[in-house]
C-alpha cells in the first residue's frame, strides 16, 4: 500500500520531448529546475494526485535478455546509487522517451524526472523516482489592463487537475526489476508509454493474485453460477467470496471453495473453469496466496449485489452481512400469475 502524504520533491528536471516521426526535437534542459514552496506544493499534487485515486496494479521493469540492459532500470539504479545524478540520468531518461516517440498519434510535450523521499510503500519509507510526461494543452484566459479598458487574452497551457502520463519507480526489489507503479489518462497510445517507454509487465504479488482471483470468481459467477442457478444465487456467491477473502489473510483454494460453493455439484465445473480460463488472468497454477486487503477493497466497490427485475424492482443485498440475504430473501413460483416473485422477511422499515 503506498501514501505519498509525506513524500518530498527533493530535486526536478524538466524537458521537452518532440514526435520524431513529425520531425519535432528533443530539448533538454541545462539544469535541474530551481524549486520553490508554491511550485513544490502546486507540483506535488499535480504528480500525486492520480496515484492517490488509481488501484494499486503493480508492475515490474522485464527484459528478454538481462535487466542491466533495460534502459529505465539501468538509470533508475543509477539515480538511486548516487542521487546527485539525477540531472544528467534524466537526460538519457528524456532520450530514451524520444526515441520511442515516432508514431504520428503521439504527442509532444514536457517530461519531468524527479527524485522523490519518504514514500511509504507497505508501512517502510523508501525513495522513489518520478517520471511525468504532460501532453494535452488547454486554452484558459488571462486579463489584461490596458488604459481605461481591462483587455482578453487566451493562452494556452497545462491543466494541473489532470496528469496525462507518469510512473514511480521505488527504491525496492531491484533485482526483480524495482517496483513500479503507472498511469496514462490517455488511451491513444498506451503501447508506447507502458511497453515501449517504460517496459513493465505486472508484478504478480498478492496485490495481483487477490485482484485477479476476484475478477476471476466474478466472471464464474456470470458464467457458470448464474446460468445454473439464477441471479440471487451469483450474487451471493460472490458475496461470499469477497467476505472469505476479507475475513483471511491467506488464501487457500480448497478451504475457499469449501466454505464458499454452497452447491458442492458446482466445483468441478469451478476446476474446469479454472483451467479453461486460469490463463486470462495468471492464477491457472495458483491455489495459495496472501490476501492484500486494499485489494479486496477495491473489488468490493466494484461488484455489483443488486437484482435487477423486469417489472422495474431492484433488490439490493448486503454484502456486509451476507447472511441476511440468505436468511430473509426467498425466491419462488407463482403458478397463478405464471412469475416469479421474491419473498423480503423483515420486523420494521428502517428510516433512511
Amino acid at each position: 500500500m503506498i501514501n505519498l502524504y509525506t513524500a518530498q520533491i527533493e530535486t526536478i528536471s524538466i524537458h521537452r520531448v518532440g514526435n520524431k516521426n513529425k520531425n519535432e526535437s528533443l530539448f533538454l534542459s541545462a539544469e535541474p529546475f530551481a524549486l520553490n514552496d508554491e511550485t513544490t506544493g502546486l507540483l506535488k499534487e499535480y504528480f500525486f494526485k492520480p496515484f492517490r485515486e488509481k488501484e494499486e496494479n503493480y508492475l515490474k521493469f522485464g527484459h528478454e535478455v538481462d535487466l542491466e540492459f533495460h534502459d529505465l532500470h539501468k538509470g533508475a539504479s543509477a539515480i538511486f546509487g548516487d542521487p546527485t545524478t539525477v540531472h544528467a540520468n534524466s537526460k538519457k531518461i528524456a532520450a530514451h522517451l524520444f526515441e520511442q516517440s515516432n508514431h504520428p498519434h503521439i504527442k509532444s510535450g514536457e517530461l519531468y524526472v524527479a527524485y522523490l523521499t519518504n514514500v511509504v510503500l507497505d508501512n517502510e519509507k523508501v525513495d522513489a523516482l518520478g517520471i511525468f510526461k504532460s501532453e494535452l494543452k488547454h486554452d484558459f484566459l488571462q486579463f489584461e489592463e490596458r488604459g481605461a479598458n481591462l483587455d482578453l487574452v487566451i493562452q494556452q497551457g497545462i491543466n494541473i487537475n489532470k496528469l496525462d502520463k507518469g510512473c514511480l519507480i521505488f527504491n525496492k526489489n531491484k533485482e526483480e526489476g524495482y517496483k513500479v507503479l503507472s498511469v496514462d489518462s490517455n488511451r491513444y497510445d498506451t503501447k508506447y508509454w507502458l511497453e515501449n517507454f517504460l517496459g513493465a509487465d505486472p508484478l504478480a504479488d498478492e496485490n495481483f493474485y487477490t485482484k485477479n482471483y476476484l475478477k476471476f470468481c466474478q466472471n464464474f459467477a456470470k458464467d457458470v453460477v448464474l446460468p445454473a442457478e439464477d441471479k440471487q444465487q451469483e450474487v451471493l456467491f460472490m458475496n461470499r467470496a469477497v467476505n472469505h477473502f476479507a475475513k483471511n489473510d491467506a488464501f487457500e483454494e480448497t478451504q475457499f471453495l469449501n466454505e464458499v460453493m454452497e452447491n458442492p455439484e458446482l466445483i468441478p465445473e469451478f476446476k474446469h473453469y479454472k483451467v479453461e480460463r486460469g490463463p486470462k488472468y495468471s492464477i491457472e497454477d495458483v491455489s495459495n496466496f496472501d490476501i492484500a486487503n486494499k485489494a479486496v477493497s477495491d473489488a468490493r466497490k466494484k461488484i455489483k449485489n443488486v437484482i435487477n427485475l423486469d417489472t422495474n424492482i431492484q433488490i439490493k443485498l448486503d454484502f456486509i452481512n451476507p447472511e441476511s440475504a440468505e436468511k430473509f430473501v426467498e425466491k419462488g413460483w407463482d403458478e397463478e400469475r405464471q412469475m416469479y416473485y421474491y419473498l423480503v422477511y423483515f420486523n420494521k422499515e428502517q428510516k433512511s
